[in-house]
């Protein structure tokens, strides 16, 4: 664990830890919560397409996607292959032969900007693994709403069930760094006046970088001010994943 790597061994792993593992060739990672003898807890497309369009497209981008199907089913899961939403598997299947990766909660600015890559760490505490537990349980029965690559991911699955926190602003992305990533790389290309106050190759690098880890650790969930504190069952009673209006003053993150 560190700076280059959050790798980690199997025997390492408790319950309750976030974990995840990285998809075609580091593109992206799929994550869930680890909940002991094996499994984890996630949330899902369906197997390989966390990052999928919704579209025919989804069936050439994945075609390599491993994955277990009916001629070869898993022993511990059987065929999952066409389920979606949050779901329960062996963490060989959640790994789908990539390896185990841990990320990391609590860690301060400097370390988080240095973790280039977004979707590995966050400045925002973990609740204790009970609490944890109890969310990814919940929701498993329950489910998380619909899936959706920039607003409610895998990741912002795993980020909940972890901190309980859900942003509650309809303008922005969810609790995922690998969306925020994204939109903050963009943003950095595209979108800044400053970019004209150079032409060299180095004074723009260094402008597009400075852009790129703002962009990324204002809209980390430690950092950012449109979340609130939702328990699980209102959550799921209120059906709000996606439509929360807003949180009570009470519930409004300090």
């Amino acid at each position: 664990m560190g700076i280059l790597s959050n790798k980690i061994e199997r025997d390492q792993l408790k319950a309750g830890d976030h974990i995840y593992s990285w998809r075609h060739a580091y593109l992206y990672a799929h994550h869930g919560i680890y909940i002991g003898e094996g499994k984890v807890i996630h949330f899902t497309r369906g197997a390989g397409q966390e990052i999928g369009t919704g579209t025919v497209l989804d069936r050439f981008i994945f075609s390599s996607s491993p994955s277990n199907s009916l001629d070869n089913p898993c022993p511990r899961c059987g065929d999952q292959s066409s389920l979606d939403g949050v779901i329960s598997s062996c963490l060989d299947c959640f790994l789908s032969g990539g390896d185990l990766y841990l990320f990391e909660y609590g860690v301060n600015p400097a370390f988080f900007i240095a973790k280039a890559r977004g979707g590995t760490c966050t400045l925002a505490s973990s609740d204790p693994n009970q609490d944890v537990l109890h969310r990814a349980s919940f929701l498993l029965e329950k489910g998380f709403g619909v899936y959706d690559l920039f607003k409610n991911n895998c990741e912002d699955f795993a980020i909940y069930c972890k901190t309980g926190l859900l942003v509650y602003t309809t303008i922005s992305v969810g609790r995922s760094g690998q969306a925020a990533s994204f939109l903050a790389a963009t943003s950095a290309i595209i979108s800044s006046p400053l970019r004209f106050l150079t032409t060299s190759f180095s004074g723009l690098t260094a402008v597009g970088c400075g852009l790129y880890c703002l962009s990324r650790l204002v809209s980390d969930m430690g950092v950012r001010r449109d979340v609130t504190k939702v328990p699980v069952e209102r959550l799921v009673a209120r059906s709000g994943i996606e439509h929360e209006v807003g949180p009570s003053e009470t519930d409004k993150k300090d």
